[in-house]
């Protein structure tokens, strides 16, 4: 690709820019991580700016940045006594914490319905690896596929398609799905180790716009997880919820008083 040509006397400021940018770029990354992994645990106090900004060799505008950046993002609560902390969750919605669909709508005060669609023992293809987020390897064994719906006072409020590992959940074949909630089952007897969430807004379409009663195009909110026992994985799923209805919050604050 051919080098953009400069004006007289911009290469400096030019270089110098990029330098800043790819710095706080990096220095953001490596705060992220550390707040993710636990170095440094909720409430754990940040250094001053000024002393970030000398240690890791760059200006106080560019810390200020990088701060300012992890405080939108809610990982930081900065006061102007206290300084710099890390926040500390206080509240998780459903794309932290492993909820019940049925307690969920009970909460809301409305009726809540479990309708089986579809029960299958199969091994898995390329269309359950991309709608469940599967590895190659989860599915090439025994499984069982179960789609149904979730109402809320006999509205659709969420479309649930899940596979459960048989060799990780065998009693789940006695199990009449129909009237247990696949879910619910599976948090009252399989208690898992691990868990992962990925969540996504998309527009809905084909069958799942049908089974949602929602136009083709109507936003919806897709969580997909997964849980584990140790090394193994019990269940994905799917979990498709009508966007308007719908919202994940998620509140932090810090150790630190006011």
């Amino acid at each position: 690709m051919p080098r953009r040509k400069t004006r007289p006397g911009e290469t400096r400021n030019t270089m110098a820019i990029e330098k800043s940018d790819t710095l706080h770029g990096r220095i953001l990354e490596e705060f992220s991580r550390k707040i993710v992994d636990g170095t440094w645990p909720p409430g754990f106090s940040l250094p001053k700016e000024t002393e970030l900004a000398d240690q890791y060799g760059v200006s106080r505008m560019t810390m200020n940045k990088v701060l300012t950046r992890l405080a939108s993002d809610g990982f930081v609560i900065r006061r102007k006594r206290s300084g710099t902390v890390v926040a500390q969750p206080r509240a998780e919605s459903a794309v932290l914490a492993i909820n019940n669909i049925g307690e969920e709508v009970a909460a809301l005060g409305r009726r809540y319905r479990w309708s089986l669609l579809s029960s299958e023992r199969r091994s898995g293809n390329a269309q359950d690896r991309r709608i469940l987020n599967l590895q190659e390897d989860d599915v090439a064994s025994d499984c069982l596929f179960l789609q149904g719906l979730h109402y809320s006072n006999d509205e659709p409020f969420c479309l649930e398609t899940r596979v459960i590992n048989v060799a990780t959940a065998p009693d789940a074949m006695t199990v009449d799905f129909e009237r247990e909630v696949p879910g619910a089952w599976l948090l009252s007897t399989m208690p898992w180790t691990r868990a992962r969430h990925h969540v996504r807004a998309i527009n809905v379409s084909g069958r799942d716009a049908m089974l949602l009663e929602l136009p083709v195009g109507a936003a919806c909110l897709e969580v997909q997880r997964r849980t584990q026992i140790e090394e193994n994985w019990v269940t994905c799923a799917r979990l498709l919820y009508p966007g308007e209805a719908h919202q994940l919050i998620a509140e932090f604050d810090s150790k630190v008083g006011h």
